[in-house]
């Protein structure tokens, strides 16, 4: 198939791509090894990538670094190292202090070869605070995930699209207005355009519309399960450099309450609007340094299903709330609470499944095929994800996970008891 068109009503990456941490890793909470499977050969194809474009998109593995303050939190940290080991992540390595542990060995801050696969859980104070001597003192325990890191989302995005149209892909700028179908195939899509109107006579149809999935199924008369929650993210320059530069993707694993002074609770907690913010937050405040000088800050604290709307709102205090949810981490960051800097707010829609597994499969039209749900984590597994959902399109040899990405996998009632006895969204 030498033929693809591509059509967007928006610049490439412009909708919520570019508003991610452009994180990625292959250490995945689930009932089974399949989201693992699929990261790690999406992970083999970003390095394929990288090292063909002499890393044009800036491919780090510094690793995840998952910190808590609470020895419960650190024996699931050992359970589900194991278990993910188990299931293909590479060796857990415990860290105790004992003459008998293995080697620590640190990150670096650049490039992603000849870096460790696995995780390593430090449990030992001294090697610790000796590997990341900025950390707080009251955290027990670090579960440092290795074969993770970030890259330019932006880069990697350019890099695509040169490929795709030196291979003969055509980009328009438009909007898909209506999907034709004839006998239950589909014969053709209807665009909308600055050059006006347009009808591509096709048998095949991609929906890899992103938070728009849903809406796009419904031109084919399909109700594709997902649900959205907006997520944000706060940037700003470390003027003060309090943030070391070669810091790994950084999260604090606890739920809190945060740090207000007395008169600050008092005031929070007498409207009706701000009373959350002195009840207790959950877990997964996160950051990362970003370039030379600045910093990028996530705090999913509100998770809720919400409906896509553009522009999104963005709430007050955001960039407020971030920091002080991170100095237990991170206490250098207090020097900021005094004078907040000045920040860049945005932020897009993690479109998802009831367990947050994407879908790259047939849809129940012929010629049709949905690429999507890929919530918070599309950059880093739409290499394995779009490698599937071809495989559906050419007829050709799937791999073994692709049926975890099926929709016909809600048609399995074997499946959806797995789901009610896993209790979990699949958010990490």
């Amino acid at each position: 198939m030498r033929r693809v068109v591509v059509v967007d009503e928006r610049p490439p990456l412009t909708l919520t791509s570019d508003k991610s941490s452009e994180a990625y890793r292959n250490w995945w909470p689930g009932p089974d090894d399949a989201m693992i499977r699929l990261m790690n050969r999406s992970i083999d194809l970003l390095e394929d990538l990288a090292r063909e474009s002499n890393n044009r998109f800036l491919m780090n593995r510094r690793g995840y670094l998952w910190c808590t303050a609470d020895p419960i939190q650190a024996e699931h940290y050992r359970e589900h190292g194991l278990k993910a080991a188990a299931e293909g992540t590479g060796e857990l390595r415990i860290h105790t202090g004992r003459m008998s542990d293995p080697d620590y060995l640190p990150h670096t801050a650049r490039g992603w070869e000849d870096q460790p696969e696995g995780a390593d859980l430090i449990l030992e104070d001294m090697l610790l605070h000796q590997a990341f001597p900025y950390l707080g003192s009251d955290i027990y325990a670090a579960l440092h995930t290795r074969r993770c890191g970030w890259l330019s989302g932006q880069q990697l995005g350019m890099e695509l699209l040169e490929r795709a149209r030196a291979a003969g892909a055509e980009i328009v700028e438009g909007r898909v207005e209506r999907v034709e179908t004839t006998g239950g195939r589909v014969t053709g899509v209807k665009l909308s355009g600055r050059s006006g109107n347009l009808t591509i006579s096709t048998g095949l149809f991609v929906d890899a519309a992103g938070p728009k999935l849903a809406a796009v199924g419904r031109l084919l008369d399909v109700e594709i399960p997902v649900h959205s929650e907006l997520h944000l993210k706060t940037s700003f320059e470390d003027h003060l450099g309090v943030v070391p530069r070669d810091l790994p993707f950084l999260i604090w694993d606890d739920p809190q309450r945060l740090a207000w002074s007395a008169d600050e609770r008092q005031a929070l907690a007498a409207s009706e609007e701000t009373a959350w913010l002195v009840k207790t937050l959950p877990a997964g405040a996160h950051m990362r340094p970003e370039g030379e000088k600045h910093v990028l800050l996530l705090w999913p604290y509100h998770a809720d299903t919400v409906p896509e709307t553009f522009p999104i709102e963005i709430p007050d205090g955001y960039t407020e709330i971030c920091l002080r949810g991170l100095t237990t981490v991170l206490p250098g960051l207090e020097a900021y609470l005094d004078r907040l800097p000045k920040p860049y707010v945005d932020g897009g829609y993690y479109t998802k499944t009831r367990e947050n597994r994407p879908l790259a499969c047939p849809l129940p039209v012929e010629g049709a095929f949905v690429h999507g749900a890929l919530s918070g984590f599309g950059l880093m597994a739409s290499m394995g994800t779009a490698e599937v959902c071809a495989a559906h399109i050419t007829g050709s040899a799937l791999p073994g996970y692709a049926p975890a990405f099926d929709l016909a996998r809600y048609d399995d009632p074997e499946y959806l008891a797995r789901l009610e006895v896993w209790g979990e969204d699949g958010q990490l």
